[in-house]
């Protein structure tokens, strides 16, 4: 069993890796495409990728009936409201403010799944979770510990968190009854009908007069295999087994492996300050990990 449960961590951190790296893919095939036409193009990949796998094997369960309105559901909260509202919200705020906004997730879904989950929150998953955001305040704030939002991109960006908080609580209960990759493979389906008509209506004409780089569609590939796919895989497995509150916490380390991919393939800046804060995250999630043996925290248990 315990090797089981290393496993799922090292699942859940390769998933919060390959969806650090997915800010850097992204702003590399944004130079030859707009955000719908990506968001479109990576589902529509990964639907293809993951149908295909399922023709060969029978790891794809058949959706129950009475099931389909719940998945059409989980797409429409994530990816559809998801990322129009984390893109518009970006063009509005800096990408260090919207992180730090992203990153109060964890800090939310502990709520949901207590009074929807009946999940087991311990002061050591409290004090865990607000050190770790705190590391992150630490790496997106700027050097005079500034910040300046405007109104409409901060509500989108919580729009955007809500919709995230929404999704981990519904898959959490989906997996009650379908593995990962049945929930993945259903969301990128739906969640690709949903970005059609916005691909076609915004963005259409503009992809057609577009100079296809070998670069972008590599990259572009990269957002379906790893974003779409196989870090969604991976999470949902982790929401199974870990439950909803242990495995968003890993959500925090996102803004932290961008900077660091940033500052090795953007060559963006990575100073004490964001190595500071680093640190802090990781020790936040470390104490948010950690059981404790005490049966004083009973009483934060929902019945």
């Amino acid at each position: 069993m315990g090797k089981i449960k290393a496993g799922v961590y090292i699942g859940v951190v390769a998933a919060m890796i390959m969806w650090s790296l997915t800010f850097v893919w992204f702003k590399i095939v944004n130079e030859f495409y707009g955000p719908f036409t990506i968001v479109f193009l990576r589902l529509f990949i990964a639907t293809i990728i993951l149908l295909a796998i399922s023709w060969f094997t029978s790891v794809l369960q058949k959706i129950r009936q009475g099931d389909l309105f719940r998945f059409l559901i989980l797409a429409l909260i994530y990816p559809f409201i998801y990322f129009i509202a984390e893109s518009l919200g970006l063009t509005i705020i800096s990408a260090s403010q919207g992180a730090v906004i992203i990153s109060t997730i964890p800090l939310i879904v502990p709520v949901g799944a207590y009074f929807l989950l009946n999940e087991r929150v311990t002061k050591l998953n409290i004090v865990g979770i607000l050190i770790s955001f705190t590391g992150v305040i630490i790496v997106v704030m700027r050097k005079d510990f500034s910040f300046g939002t405007a109104p409409a991109g901060i509500l989108l960006m919580l729009v955007a968190v809500l919709s995230a908080v929404g999704y981990t609580l519904m898959v959490k209960k989906l997996t009650e009854r379908y593995n990962a990759y049945t929930i993945t493979t259903y969301q990128n389906i739906f969640g690709t009908i949903f970005f059609l008509p916005l691909f076609l209506i915004f963005e259409y004409r503009d992809f057609l007069s577009s100079a296809h780089s070998f670069k972008a569609i590599i990259n572009l590939g990269y957002l379906a295999v790893f974003g779409s796919s196989l870090a969604f895989i991976l999470f949902n497995y982790g929401v199974k087994v870990l439950g909803a509150t242990r495995t968003e916490i890993f959500a925090n380390i996102i803004p932290i492996l961008t900077a660091i991919f940033a500052f090795f393939m953007l060559g963006e800046d990575l100073g004490f300050q964001k190595l500071l804060g680093i640190a802090v995250v990781l020790s936040g999630l470390f104490i948010a990990q950690i059981k404790s043996r005490k049966r004083s925290y009973d009483h934060l248990v929902a019945p």
